[in-house]
């Protein structure tokens, strides 16, 4: 093949009580990429729709290309391509912005190259995508994004990540308000320590959504799905954050809480009926608060990037 076209999901990440450490990925939205190859060594970044003409054309600065040169960095290779950059989502949404574009870049290039590496270990190239545009190379946006499936990060160094099964029945509504919350001034904002007693509660959250994930327990799943370390911080950036939040539970959600650094809202539902009831409350609640919001419904999508021509 000489050209490809590729999807990469969006991802909710931290889960309520997994900051740093949970990410899933969903259907819609997601980025595309399209990816040639010419004659001549370099990269080339010659279109970027959907971003309003924000994001850099230099492929040494932009998530999409610093993660396949870093690519054939590691293959010694010095193929040129030509690339193609389709946000589908705003910047700054808390749905893994970047880490679609990081991931769709890296697993063009590698089909295009024959596949040298597996796709599991690519996700270290995704994380400097990651590493560029927010400042840190974290794994919970393009570790579900790259593998698909509910992804736990144990470990950064060295960095261990896995996929834990989830309950078929599981949905997960994602409210994006029109309105953007910086990732770096979201991380700011946070405190250096916490109590004693905060670190326990949360521990035993996150051991209970594991556990409540694996065994399709949905009752734990609902009692775990609470945040009481960044929740409490970050809301305060989300206008009528508890009235939407509300709304969600009132309307049967297992939970609702803040999709990554957020604006983004995320619930998860029993069942796809509850899980649009849910996004129609939530986005009702916005607009009482005179913001507008776009709805995504999935299950969790454990396909990960697809190949679309």
């Amino acid at each position: 093949m000489d050209s490809i076209r590729v999807f990469a999901p969006a991802t909710v990440a931290n889960v309520a009580c997994g900051f740093d450490i949970f990410g899933f990925a969903v259907d819609a939205p997601g980025d595309e990429v399209i990816l040639r190859k010419k004659n001549t060594p370099g990269l080339q970044i010659t279109k970027i729709a959907g971003d309003g003409g924000r994001l850099p054309l230099d492929a040494n600065k932009n998530a999409v290309t610093v993660v396949m040169l870093k690519f054939l960095e590691q293959i010694g290779s010095d193929q040129g391509f030509e690339i193609e950059l389709t946000k589908n989502m705003p910047l700054g949404s808390g749905m893994g912005s970047s880490a679609a574009s990081a991931v769709a870049g890296v697993f063009a290039i590698n089909e295009l190259m024959g596949k040298p590496l597996a796709q599991r270990d690519l996700l270290r190239f995704a994380m400097e995508g990651e590493r560029i545009a927010c400042g840190a190379a974290h794994a919970d946006n393009v570790g579900p994004s790259l593998l698909g499936g509910f992804v736990v990060v144990r470990s950064y160094s060295p960095l261990d990540v896995f996929k834990i099964n989830t309950p078929a029945s599981l949905f997960a509504t994602l409210v994006h308000p029109d309105i953007e919350v910086n990732t770096k001034d979201a991380r700011y904002i946070l405190r250096n320590e916490v109590s004693l007693k905060n670190a326990i509660t949360q521990m035993g959250n996150v051991a209970g959504l594991i556990a409540g994930l694996l065994q399709s327990d949905f009752d734990l799943i609902s009692r775990s799905l609470v945040d009481v370390i960044i929740e409490p911080v970050r809301s305060i950036l989300i206008p009528e954050f508890d009235t939407v939040k509300h709304a969600a539970l009132d309307n049967g959600a297992l939970g609702c809480s803040i999709s990554g650094a957020g604006p983004s809202m995320f619930a998860l539902s029993r069942d796809m009926d509850t899980a649009h009831r849910v996004g129609a409350a939530m986005r009702t609640a916005f607009a009482g608060a005179g913001v507008s919001s776009h709805l995504y419904v999935s299950g969790i999508n454990q396909e990960g990037p697809r190949i679309l021509s």
